[in-house]
């Protein structure tokens, strides 16, 4: 009876074994880039776009509007495609300055054949800069949308900045919540990030209360590095998966900051680490998993290839920017964009 019990247990072993070979795993890349002033020609009213027409400083003419469209989309194409031949599902974007901008976008040849859409809400900030979510229907399926204002909550009500755009849908079947940030320059006080910190952990948490099952991605440019107040204490973000707590996120950027010296952008000659993607404790409980249940952690790197980066003076080896100084060099972005991998055993 035993060596029976034995066989059948093999033979079960051998089968769930088998089954799990042949599960489907579905991966998606979720990538965040700072599009750094992807303005039209045309003057919005109530906004301070006056730079950004041909008659302002930049002298930003149809021609460099174009130019600076086919960058873009080239990015976001090629997003994604170090470990995935069909690019990134989902991309989280800042500086946007209408949904005019985003339709001469994702009506680019190459984000056409993708079939990329777009969500955008347009909001109170005086220079008329946006965050947005591009997306490919195909693999995230949206189901609702709507966005936070941000509050200066030493009660100053004069001045507007970008609110938080929250996105949510499924992806690969999981309930996935992404919140898009573009928090204060590091022209105000750090305690104006911290607001921000501390605003968008209040929204994740009662997004959680209201329903577990959600994965919750926060994205976006901070102004702030990892280790910073706003990131590391107000929001909740940790540096090790060991040391989070409910409601807390995992910033898997600290490490490369200040572990690895790498960053995406750089100030004075050092690399600051602004874009950052942190991640729900339920993405990261399956870290390491072969064949997690649910969205799970898979990898993430700063995307970063050669036409992205200034190649020679005194800039070298940082990155190509559209202007410069006045100049205006046809590049991408002062910042570089940021992906990361997540997967499940469907």
């Amino acid at each position: 009876m035993k060596r029976r019990f034995s066989i059948i247990a093999v033979l079960l072993f051998l089968v769930l074994n088998v089954s799990a070979q042949e599960r489907k795993i579905a991966r998606h890349a979720v990538c965040f880039y700072n599009l750094e002033n992807l303005f039209d020609t045309e003057h919005d009213e109530g906004k301070n776009d006056y730079d950004f027409l041909p008659d302002g400083s930049y002298h930003w003419t149809k021609q460099k509007y174009e130019h600076k469209l086919t960058n873009m989309a080239k990015v976001l194409c090629d997003l994604g495609t170090d470990m995935l031949p069909y690019g990134a599902s989902i991309i989280g974007v800042s500086e946007v300055e209408n949904d005019h901008v985003l339709e001469d976008l994702v009506s680019q040849e190459n984000m056409k054949k993708r079939g990329y859409k777009f969500i955008h809400i347009e909001g109170p900030d005086k220079r008329g800069v946006d965050c947005a979510l591009i997306y490919n229907p195909k693999a995230f399926k949206v189901e609702k949308y709507f966005d936070k204002q941000y509050v200066y909550e030493n009660g100053d009500t004069a001045r507007k900045t970008r609110p938080f755009l929250c996105v949510q849908g499924k992806l690969a079947g999981d309930n996935l919540t992404v919140v898009v940030c573009h928090w204060p320059s590091r022209g105000a006080e750090g305690i104006f990030r911290e607001y921000g910190g501390r605003q968008v952990r209040q929204l994740t948490d009662s997004i959680a209360a209201a329903d577990p099952t959600q994965h919750i991605i926060v994205m976006g440019d901070m102004n702030d590095d990892p280790d910073n107040n706003s990131m590391a204490k107000c929001l909740g973000a940790r540096r090790k998966i060991k040391d989070m707590e409910s409601g807390d996120f995992y910033n898997p950027w600290w490490d490369v900051l200040r572990g690895r010296g790498q960053g995406t952008l750089s100030y004075q000659g050092a690399w600051n680490l602004f874009d950052q993607i942190v991640l729900s404790q339920n993405i990261v409980e399956e870290y390491k998993s072969k064949l997690p249940s649910q969205l799970t952690l898979l990898n993430y790197h700063i995307f970063k290839r050669d036409y992205l980066l200034q190649h020679e003076g005194k800039y070298k080896g940082t990155p190509k920017r559209t202007t410069a100084s006045g100049v205006w060099l046809d590049g991408y972005s002062d910042h570089l964009p940021i992906c990361v991998y997540l997967f499940k055993a469907m």
